[in-house]
C-alpha cells in the first residue's frame, strides 16, 4: 500500500471521528423533541439529498472504474445494517441511556469487528493491532465513566446501544468486502436504500399522532447530522475502508467518546477528571498502535 493512500485514509477517518464525536450530543438535541425513528428518517433523507449531487458528478467515472454493477443484495444488507437498524437502535437508545454509558458500550466496537474480520475477510490481526485495541478499549472504559452516577440508564437502552454496535460492525465488514467500488455511488445507494426502509418504521411510530413541531435547534440538528455526520462522513468512512483494515477502522471509532468529552468540556463547561485524561491518552496510544506500519498489518 502506498504511503500517500495510507495517509489519505488516516486523515479521512480522523475527520470522520471528529464529526462523529459531536454526533452523540447533537443527536440528543434531536431526539429531545422528535420521535427517534422520525428523527432517523429525516436525518437520512437529508443525507440522501446531500449525496445526490456528489453521485451525479462521479457516476460516469464510477461506471468506468468499477468492476461491474453494485451487488443489490449487499446494498440492501448495508442499508439495513448501516442505516435502518443502526439509527433505529441508536436513536431509541438515546431516549433511555446516558451519553456516558452509550460511549462506554460503543467502546466494544473494535472487539466486535476484529474477530469476524480475521475469519471472513482473512485480515491478519497482528499482536500490535490486538494490543492497540485492548489499550483503546481500556481507555474508553475510563473516559466512559463521565456521568456514571446518572440514574437514567436502563437495560433496554444499553441493549439497544449494543445492538447498534453490532449493526455497525456488520456494516464495516460488508463494506470492507466491497472496497473495489467507488465510495460515492456506494454510499449514495446504501443511504437511499436504508432511508426507504426506514419509512414503514417511522409510519408505525407516528401512526395516529400529529406531526411534531420542529424548533430551529431541531432543524439544525437534523441538517448537521444529515449532511456532516451521514453524507460526508459515510463517503470518507467507505473511502478509508479501501485502504485500512476493518480492525483498524473500528479502533479509530474509540476516539469518539474522547472527542465527545472534549466537546462537552469546551462548550458545556463539564469537568474533566484525571481518570478521563488518562483514558483519553490510552485511546490515542491504542489507535496509534493499531494504525502502525503496513508491514505489520496485511492480508493473508
Amino acid at each position: 500500500m502506498s504511503s500517500n493512500k495510507k495517509t489519505i485514509a488516516l486523515i479521512s477517518i480522523l475527520v470522520v471521528v471528529l464529526i462523529w464525536g459531536s454526533a452523540f450530543t447533537v443527536s440528543k438535541v434531536g431526539v429531545a423533541e422528535l420521535p427517534p425513528l422520525f428523527m432517523a428518517l429525516l436525518r437520512n433523507a437529508v443525507a440522501t439529498m446531500a449525496l445526490l449531487p456528489f453521485y451525479l458528478a462521479v457516476r460516469k467515472k464510477a461506471v468506468r472504474q468499477d468492476p461491474g454493477p453494485l451487488p443489490k443484495g449487499k446494498i440492501i444488507l448495508l442499508g439495513l445494517t448501516g442505516i435502518t437498524f443502526f439509527y433505529s437502535f441508536f436513536n431509541i437508545s438515546l431516549t433511555y441511556t446516558s451519553a456516558a454509558m452509550g460511549s462506554l458500550i460503543q467502546g466494544i466496537m473494535p472487539l466486535v469487528i476484529v474477530v469476524p474480520a480475521a475469519v471472513y475477510l482473512k485480515e491478519k490481526i497482528t499482536p500490535r493491532v490486538i494490543a492497540g485495541i485492548l489499550i483503546s478499549v481500556a481507555g474508553v472504559v475510563m473516559v466512559g465513566f463521565i456521568g456514571q452516577q446518572n440514574k437514567s440508564n436502563s437495560l433496554l437502552g444499553n441493549l439497544l446501544m449494543a445492538g447498534s454496535v453490532c449493526c455497525w460492525a456488520a456494516y464495516t465488514l460488508i463494506s470492507r468486502s466491497m472496497n473495489q467500488f467507488h465510495p460515492v455511488p456506494l454510499t449514495f445507494f446504501i443511504t437511499l436504500t436504508g432511508t426507504l426502509m426506514l419509512i414503514p418504521f417511522a409510519l408505525v411510530e407516528g401512526w395516529g399522532k400529529p406531526l411534531p413541531a420542529i424548533s430551529p435547534n431541531g432543524w439544525m440538528a437534523v441538517l448537521y447530522l444529515g449532511i456532516m455526520s451521514s453524507a460526508i462522513s459515510y463517503i470518507l468512512y467507505n473511502q478509508s475502508l479501501q485502504t485500512l483494515t476493518a480492525a483498524q477502522a473500528g479502533n479509530f471509532l474509540n476516539l469518539d467518546p474522547v472527542i465527545g468529552s472534549i466537546i462537552a468540556l469546551i462548550f458545556l463547561n463539564e469537568s474533566f477528571s484525571t481518570l478521563q485524561y488518562a483514558g483519553g491518552g490510552l485511546v490515542l496510544l491504542g489507535v496509534w498502535l493499531s494504525s502502525g506500519p503496513d508491514k505489520e498489518i496485511q492480508h493473508q
